[in-house]
């Protein structure tokens, strides 16, 4: 039996794995992509073919993940630089009261467990973000990084 949430709207390629406990809603997920237990993938983020999404992780509306990349256990990605609860009426924020920043992670690229991706991040094709780093600014391609906050630590 699956406990999993996945909506009337998602577009899902061939041979798409999903695990138990899921929620996908709005996204795009390409062909032979394989999403882990508890992962929740927003609407408007798109999954390219060939992936791999850990389980714990979550992706945010504006992410794009091109073909062929690894994201780990427990990764989260932010799309909001400014975030806060309520506007400056003091009620509770809605979609009005916000712009959707963007996320690149490019063909080939591998994301470590724990990382946090901040919005307005491009990480480079085949490059690599150690497991628990912060990523405040943009990947090198064909580069490891890591830390917090993530640092260029050499070319592959």
């Amino acid at each position: 039996m699956k406990f999993s949430t996945i909506a009337d709207d998602v577009k899902l390629g061939k041979d798409v794995k999903i695990c138990n406990f899921v929620n996908l809603y709005g996204c795009e997920i390409g062909d032979k992509t394989k999403i882990g237990t508890f992962v929740e993938i927003q609407k408007n983020a798109k999954i390219g073919e060939n992936c791999k999404i850990q389980s714990h992780t979550f992706i945010c509306e504006g992410v794009t993940i091109e073909d062929n990349v690894l994201i780990g256990h427990g990764v989260m990605f932010i799309n909001d630089k400014y975030p806060r609860a309520t506007n400056k009426e003091g009620e509770l924020k809605s979609e009005e009261d916000w712009n959707v920043e963007t996320t690149l992670v490019k063909k080939g690229a591998s994301i470590g467990s724990g990382a946090t991706i901040l919005a307005n991040i491009s990480v480079g094709e085949n490059s690599i973000v150690g497991a628990g780093s912060t990523v405040t600014k943009d990947v090198p391609p064909d580069s490891i990084v890591a830390g917090n906050p993530a640092r260029f630590i050499r070319k592959i």
